[in-house]
């Protein structure tokens, strides 16, 4: 029995994604300053929020979308869904994402949970139900909080997705350094599994205190490395799910690959790729 795990691509062991909640006008100096930096962020849209905010469609297509930082949704009316009717829950998302997609003319899929989200609940919701109902809108992935993913795990499931910390935490310089230190490539079989770093945050909250270079020294910190791979929360879940839809022969040495993403992965060390609709023999 061999030990298999996923590579990023280019073979990279590591990702980081950020990720931003409301949709406030701070959003744009965020936006490129990040993409300054070759980071990439979700943001993550309250509907009536960027309404009644100065968000123009025109500033989010040319500093976001252009910047090939992500949408998602983050409920018209930034509800919990841990605290409302299953019933008021889908209608949040539901209008949200359909708001903008129009908007935007673009597929939507992602999303941040609104206030305390999945962390408490009343009214006879539960987390079952809310994954059950996000499922059947097909919201493929929902960001909640809680703790701290200082271990850096990949999500094992996509609608409790943790991130590792919000910027101002305390620990978050500790966090960067120990997450750049991991030697995945040099670690024993079982610790070669991929790291993700992930963080969130607000952006209007660097505008009230007044510290924006607090969020620059952090994409500094995290820049420019080759070990790294700067994605949205989009990007991940969709190169992520194509490898895990790789199909293996009975004995694991034959792979196929029936996805529109090149895959890599390790084998005991040993890094393999595998092209869209290709097919590989590994060694036994």
């Amino acid at each position: 029995m061999r030990y298999r795990f996923l590579r990023f691509p280019e073979g990279r062991t590591k990702a980081v994604t950020f990720s931003y909640d409301d949709g406030c006008p701070e959003d744009i100096r965020f936006a490129d300053l990040t993409a300054k930096y070759g980071i990439k962020c979700t943001f993550n849209f309250n509907c009536n929020a960027i309404k009644k905010a100065p968000l123009a469609k025109e500033k989010v297509e040319e500093h976001m979308l252009g910047q090939g930082h992500e949408i998602a949704v983050h409920g018209e009316n930034h509800r919990a869904p841990g605290l409302i009717r299953a019933i008021d829950g889908i209608s949040d998302v539901l209008n949200c994402r359909i708001e903008l997609e129009n908007r935007y003319g673009m597929i939507i899929r992602g999303m941040a949970y609104p206030d305390s989200g999945v962390t408490k609940f009343v009214n006879e919701s539960s987390y079952a139900s809310v994954k059950n109902y996000l499922t059947e809108l097909d919201i493929a992935y929902s960001r909640t909080l809680g703790g701290d993913n200082d271990g850096f795990e990949m999500p094992c499931d996509w609608h409790a997705w943790m991130p590792t910390a919000h910027h101002d935490n305390p620990k978050i310089y500790e966090y960067i350094d120990k997450f750049l230190s991991i030697d995945i490539e040099g670690a024993r079989s079982t610790a070669r599994r991929p790291r993700l770093f992930y963080l969130w945050g607000h952006s209007y909250e660097f505008e009230r205190k007044n510290n924006w270079d607090h969020i620059e020294k952090i994409c500094e910190m995290l820049s420019g490395k080759d070990d790294v791979w700067y994605a949205t929360n989009i990007e991940i879940y969709n190169y992520v799910n194509a490898y895990h839809s790789l199909v293996y022969s009975a004995d694991g040495t034959i792979i196929y690959n029936p996805t529109l993403f090149k895959v890599w992965f390790d084998i005991d060390g040993t890094l393999y790729t595998i092209e869209p609709g290709g097919t590989i023999k590994t060694e036994k």
